[in-house]
């Protein structure tokens, strides 16, 4: 076998392994994504049945405790999500503030069953994610 068809098979078989393996990860990632919403995504269209990220701010006066188990509603100044979650929350978990929750929302209902809170760390700081909703809906200023 000449040398040139010897690097053609050498080029075409690293192609083959390099798209296997961008297969392989691509369709790992995808199955494990938890994609963010914004309680006015949510209210667009059918709510997904897979684990999502819903984020916004804690309404004030929302909060309410019942032992272990916290109802609050999350909202990004036009649409409300209620939500539930059962655990300790973050410190700095709190009415007014920026928070992100992950878990499953009821198609029926519309209510959030949080597995995890996020809260922000501090006074200035609110997750990209939160930001970037919140300015949609012309609940924050985008100047900077």
């Amino acid at each position: 076998m000449k040398a040139k068809h010897q690097r053609l098979w050498l080029v075409v078989g690293a192609l083959t392994a390099l798209g296997g393996a961008g297969v392989l990860a691509f369709s790992t990632l995808g199955e494990k994504a938890t994609y963010f919403y914004a309680p006015s995504d949510l209210a667009k269209g059918p709510a997904p049945t897979d684990a999502i990220r819903l984020g916004g701010m804690v309404e004030k006066g929302s909060i309410q405790r019942d032992g272990e188990t916290i109802r609050f509603v999350v909202t990004d100044m036009a649409k409300t999500v209620p939500v539930t979650y059962t655990g300790i929350l973050p410190d700095l978990f709190r009415e007014g503030q920026g928070v992100i929750a992950e878990g499953k929302i009821d198609p029926v209902t519309g209510k959030f069953t949080a597995e995890t809170i996020l809260a922000k760390h501090d006074e200035k700081y609110m997750p990209p994610e939160v930001a970037g909703a919140m300015k949609k809906t012309g609940a924050v200023s985008t100047g900077g």
